[in-house]
C-alpha cells in the first residue's frame, strides 16, 4: 500500500469500529437529506408499509376468529369469515407492491443523487486529496457503499419499521388476550435480547472487516486493469492472481467467521424461541384446561408469539445492517465533506481582460504536503514574457515538473509568489486561470471514446469542423481519414488503439482548439521515432505561435530556438541564457550535459 494513504475514517483496521452513539447516527442520518426532494413518494411508501403491516397483523385475529367459527362460538359463517380472509390477502398483496414500487423510486432516484454528488465532489478536489487515496478506494465508495444504503433505504428502514409494529402492536393484542400468558413469554425475552448484543457486537466487527477487505480486494482488480500493459510486459499475470486470490481469501475467511457467529446466534434465537413457544404452548394448555380462556384465544395468542418472537430474532440482523450503513455513510459524508477547489455549480464569467501570458516566479520555495521535511524549490525566480518560449533543464528531481504544478495551482507555494499578467496567481478563479493553460504531456492520456470526443475535450461543444481545422493544423488529419471510420474511430481505453505518435497529435489538436495563451510541453516528443518526431514537432511549432510557452526537456536538441532556458539543480536555478551562451559556459552544467548528450548519440 502506498505510502501516505489515509483510509476512510481510519476504517482499515476494524478495531475503529464507531459505536452506534447518538452523535454517530445523527452523522448517518444527514446522508437522508438526498431523501428530501422525493419526500412525497417517501411518505406513500411508508403509507402502503403500515397498510401491509396492517394486514399482516390481522391474521392473528382472523386465525383465531375462524377457530371460534369451527368451535361454533362466533355469529359469523365460516364462508363469510374465509371470504373476508381472501380480501385481506389481496389486500396485502396489493399493499406490499406499491410498498415496494414507492420505496424503490425513492432509492433509486436519490442513491444516483448521491453517486452524483460523491462523483461531482471527487473531481472537483484539488490533487493533494488524490495522492492520499488510491482509486480502487474511491470507486468502492460510490459503488459499494451507496449500494449499502440502498439496501438500507429499500429494505432495511421499512423491515426495522414492521418489526417495530408488529412489535409493539402484537405485544398489545397479546396483553389484551391474557395477561398471565404474556408475562410468562416476556420472561424469556431478556436471554434473547442478551445474546443479540454479545453476538451482535462481533458480527458487526467481522461484517465491516469483511467490507473493508473487499474494498482492498478491488483496489488490486483496479490496479492490475489500469496498468494491464506492464503486468503483459513483465508475465506478471500469475502474480497477479495470486494478489487478487490472497485478497478474497481474507474477505472469504472474515466472512465465514461472520457467517459462523451469525449461524451460532440465530440457532441460538431459533432455539429459545420455539422453547418459548413450547413454554407458553403447555402454559395456555393449563388455562384453557382451568377454563382461564378460550382455546381460539390460545391459538390467536401462539401466532402472534410468533410474530413477535421473529419481530425479536430480527433485530439483531437489522441493528448490524444499520451499523454497516452508518459506517458507508460517514465514508461518503466525509468525501462529501471535502473542500472542492473548483465550484461544478457555478460559471465563473470571462476575464474581463483577457490573460496575455506574461508568468513569472518570485523567490518562490515548496515542498510537497506528504514530504514537507524535503523542500523541493529554493527560492525559485524565473520570467517568461508573452508570447516567449523558455525551457526548464535539470536531472530528474530537480524540480522542473513542481514549476509547472505550481502554475497549474494543483499546489500552493509555501514563500514566494506566482503571477500571471502581474496578478498574483491566488487572486484569479481557479477555472479561468486553468482554461487558458493548456499541456501536452509525455504520456499522453486519451480517453475510451472517439477521436472526435478526445479532440473536442480541449473545448467541449466545438463543431466538427472547427475539430478538423485543429486535426489539420496538428498534422493528424491524414491519419485519421485514414481510418475507416474517421474522426468516429474509438481510441480504446487509454487510446490503446493508436500510436504513441498519433496520441501526441490527437493531444496537439486538443490544446489547438483550447487555443490557450501559455502552452506546457512535458517532454512532447521524447518517447517517439524520428518520422512521428519531425510530424510532432512540425504540429507543436504551429501549436507555440504567438504564445507564452515552458517546455520541459531532456533532449537538448528540440530546445535550441527557445528564448531562455532555465537549468535546474537541487530546486535552484543553476543557469540561465539562451542555447549558444550557456553551451559555451566553460564547465558549465548545460554544456555538459550536451556535451554528455551528443557523445551518447555519437556512440
Amino acid at each position: 500500500m502506498a505510502k501516505g494513504r489515509r483510509n476512510f475514517g481510519d476504517d482499515a483496521n476494524p478495531e475503529d469500529k464507531k459505536p452506534l452513539t447518538r452523535e454517530s447516527f445523527k452523522r448517518a442520518v444527514s446522508i437522508f437529506r438526498f431523501i428530501k426532494p422525493y419526500t412525497g413518494l417517501y411518505v406513500l411508501g411508508f403509507i402502503f408499509l403500515i397498510l401491509s403491516t396492517g394486514t399482516t397483523l390481522s391474521f392473528g385475529l382472523l386465525i383465531g376468529q375462524i377457530t371460534s367459527v369451527i368451535q361454533g362460538k362466533s355469529a359469523f359463517t365460516l364462508n363469510q369469515v374465509t371470504l373476508f380472509f381472501v380480501g385481506v390477502l389481496i389486500a396485502q398483496a396489493v399493499f406490499s407492491f406499491f410498498r415496494i414500487w414507492f420505496f424503490s423510486q425513492v432509492s433509486e432516484r436519490a442513491m444516483a443523487d448521491v453517486r452524483k454528488a460523491t462523483y461531482s465532489k471527487i473531481v472537483t478536489l484539488p490533487i493533494p486529496f488524490f495522492e492520499q487515496r488510491r482509486v480502487g478506494e474511491l470507486t468502492s465508495r460510490i459503488s459499494a457503499d451507496v449500494s449499502q444504503l440502498q439496501d438500507v433505504l429499500t429494505l432495511t428502514l421499512a423491515e426495522l419499521f414492521r418489526q417495530i409494529a408488529t412489535l409493539t402492536i402484537g405485544t398489545g393484542i397479546i396483553l389484551y388476550v391474557s395477561w398471565k400468558l404474556t408475562l410468562f413469554m416476556l420472561g424469556t425475552f431478556p436471554v434473547i435480547i442478551i445474546a443479540a448484543m454479545v453476538f451482535g457486537r462481533f458480527i458487526r466487527k467481522l461484517s465491516k472487516q469483511a467490507q473493508d477487505q473487499l474494498a482492498d480486494a478491488n483496489v488490486v482488480v483496479e490496479e492490475t486493469l489500469q496498468s494491464i500493459n506492464v503486468v503483459k510486459a513483465f508475465t506478471n499475470e500469475r502474480y497477479e492472481i495470486g494478489r487478487y486470490s490472497t485478497a478474497l481469501a481474507k474477505v472469504v475467511n472474515t466472512a465465514l467467521r461472520a457467517a459462523k457467529f451469525r449461524g451460532g446466534f440465530v440457532s441460538f434465537v431459533i432455539f429459545a424461541l420455539f422453547g418459548g413457544i413450547i413454554g407458553v404452548v403447555w402454559y395456555g394448555g393449563t388455562l384453557v384446561q382451568g377454563g382461564e380462556m378460550p382455546f381460539a384465544d390460545l391459538l390467536t395468542f401462539i401466532v402472534y408469539t410468533m410474530f413477535i418472537g421473529g419481530s425479536v430474532a430480527g433485530m439483531g440482523d437489522l441493528y448490524a445492517q444499520l451499523q454497516k450503513t452508518i459506517g458507508a455513510s460517514e465514508r461518503i459524508l466525509e468525501i462529501i465533506g471535502e473542500t472542492s477547489e473548483v465550484d461544478a455549480e457555478y460559471q465563473a464569467p470571462a476575464l474581463t481582460v483577457p490573460i496575455q501570458g506574461h508568468v513569472a516566479f518570485e523567490n518562490v520555495r515548496f515542498s510537497y504536503p506528504s514530504r514537507t521535511d524535503m523542500e523541493v524549490l529554493k527560492g525559485i525566480s524565473l520570467q517568461v514574457e508573452a508570447g516567449r518560449k523558455i525551457a526548464l533543464v535539470g536531472q530528474s528531481g530537480a524540480g522542473k515538473s513542481t514549476i509547472v504544478q505550481l502554475l497549474m495551482r494543483y499546489y500552493q507555494t509555501d514563500k514566494g509568489r506566482i503571477t500571471v499578467d502581474g496578478r498574483n496567481l491566488i487572486d484569479y478563479n481557479i477555472t479561468n486561470l486553468r482554461q487558458n493553460i493548456a499541456v501536452v504531456p509525455q504520456e499522453v492520456m486519451l480517453f475510451g471514446g472517439t477521436i472526435l470526443e478526445n479532440i473536442q475535450y480541449g473545448r467541449p461543444g466545438a463543431t466538427e469542423a472547427e475539430v478538423r481545422e485543429a486535426a489539420r493544423k496538428a498534422n493528424a488529419l491524414e491519419f485519421v481519414d485514414s481510418f475507416p471510420d474517421g474522426f468516429q474511430t474509438v481510441v480504446g481505453e487509454r487510446g490503446v488503439k493508436l500510436s504513441g505518435g498519433q496520441r501526441q497529435r490527437i493531444a496537439i489538436a486538443r490544446a489547438i482548439l483550447k487555443d490557450p495563451a501559455i502552452l506546457i510541453l512535458d517532454e512532447a516528443t521524447s518517447s517517439l521515432d524520428a518520422e512521428s518526431e519531425k510530424l510532432v514537432q512540425d504540429a507543436l511549432d504551429i501549436l507555440m505561435q504567438d504564445r507564452t510557452t515552458i517546455i520541459i526537456a531532456h533532449r537538448l536538441a528540440t530546445i535550441r530556438k527557445v528564448d531562455t532556458i532555465y537549468v535546474l539543480r537541487e530546486g535552484q536555478i543553476a543557469e540561465q541564457g539562451t542555447h549558444d551562451e550557456l553551451a559555451h559556459l566553460e564547465d558549465g552544467l548545460y554544456a555538459n550535459l550536451v556535451k554528455l548528450q551528443f557523445e551518447t548519440i555519437d556512440s
